[in-house]
């Protein structure tokens, strides 16, 4: 069953900006040798800056993630860095309900259920579509390119229009929301706009795709950039905390788009921009109109097609609807990107 997600009262009660010190966009650190693997960038990292025990042992409230049971603050014990080396090495644990996360593997899982033992769950088959390894393997090699079909202008015009939205929070932290392979992860954690780019997606395979491009260019091993896996509907980031949320070809595929838009809403800070795209509905890819199910849902209750298709009045209601405001889109056939701000 869905969870609604609501802010846990203890929860920040203001949206006032917390105090992170991360490098300057576009710069990094002193780049490495090697990075096969996590393991080894971790290991390569030690070795080239050794730290004492007390450094070592350091624990603190971290930058920006939060327990997704209760919404408190995590507290880490290891090297800061919102960095895949440094998230790597670190340890994960709520200041309140005592539920610990780790990285043991190339993400750091921040579900609810992050370590269960007996307990498993079934999303919608939309869902776990996106979970097998060869979808999430086949996604940048030729399943994604397929989109430029419905009006999908292509990689790089999406990234550019996507970043035209997001000028007035240049600077800020950046999630990249159901990031697939990390196509647009990339050209964002690239571009040293952000302070810092967190790649969150449901699916493991996913993110292990995504690592496995992101190797390729060492450069983006010593960013700001880190991999999380994270229920769209319930997201492991305290209220008010991040600047800007992208989500390329994704609503049509959540769960639940209502809960997912209101956690995106309650994470932004105010003036926090929220950019999506997706494909309208349409006779192409859903053959009945919403006015023409409107008379069924009222006989047999809600019609459902295997994704969440919209027009672009549904979209701009389900964002005024969920808090944000300044809606505006830009339509190419079936593709639309749309985005709304968090107000001040």
């Amino acid at each position: 069953m869905e969870l609604l997600a609501r802010p846990a009262a203890a929860a920040s009660s203001s949206c006032a900006r917390p105090s992170l010190q991360l490098p300057a966009p576009g710069t990094s650190r002193p780049r490495r040798p090697g990075f096969p693997t996590l393991r080894a960038a971790a290991a390569a990292a030690i070795a080239a800056e050794p730290q004492s025990n007390e450094q070592q042992n350091i624990i603190m409230e971290t930058e920006v993630f939060a327990c997704p049971v209760c919404y408190e603050p995590l507290m880490r014990k290891g090297p800061p860095g919102i960095n895949l080396p440094a998230i790597y090495r670190s340890g994960f644990k709520c200041s309140k309900c005592n539920k610990s996360f780790t990285s043991k593997d190339i993400f750091l899982d921040l579900t609810v259920t992050a370590g269960t033992k007996e307990y498993s769950e079934q999303k919608p088959a939309r869902t776990e579509l996106f979970r097998s390894p060869l979808v999430s393997f086949l996604y940048e090699r030729g399943w994604r390119q397929n989109f430029n079909r419905s009006g999908f202008p292509g990689l790089d015009e999406e990234f550019q229009m996507a970043q035209d939205y997001f000028q007035p929070i240049a600077g800020g932290i950046l999630l990249d929301v159901s990031c697939g392979s990390g196509l647009f992860t990339r050209k964002f954690a690239k571009s040293g706009t952000y302070s810092a780019v967190i790649a969150l997606d449901f699916s493991e395979n996913m993110l292990r795709q995504c690592y496995e491009f992101i190797k390729q260019d060492d450069s983006l091993l010593n960013v700001n950039l880190a991999l999380v896996r994270a229920d769209i509907s319930r997201l492991p980031f305290a209220s008010c905390s991040v600047d800007a949320i992208h989500a390329g070809a994704a609503i049509h595929c959540w769960p639940s788009p209502s809960n997912a838009v209101a956690e995106i809403s309650r994470v932004l800070r105010p003036g926090g921009v929220f950019v999506g795209t997706t494909f309208l509905s349409s006779p192409r890819n859903n053959p009945f109109s919403v006015e023409a199910l409107r008379p069924l849902r009222q006989i047999v209750g809600p019609v459902n097609t295997s994704y969440n298709y919209f027009t672009e009045g549904e979209l701009e209601d389900l964002c005024k609807s969920c808090g944000l405001v300044n809606y505006s889109s830009n339509v190419q056939r079936s593709f639309i990107m749309f985005s709304g701000q968090k107000p001040y």
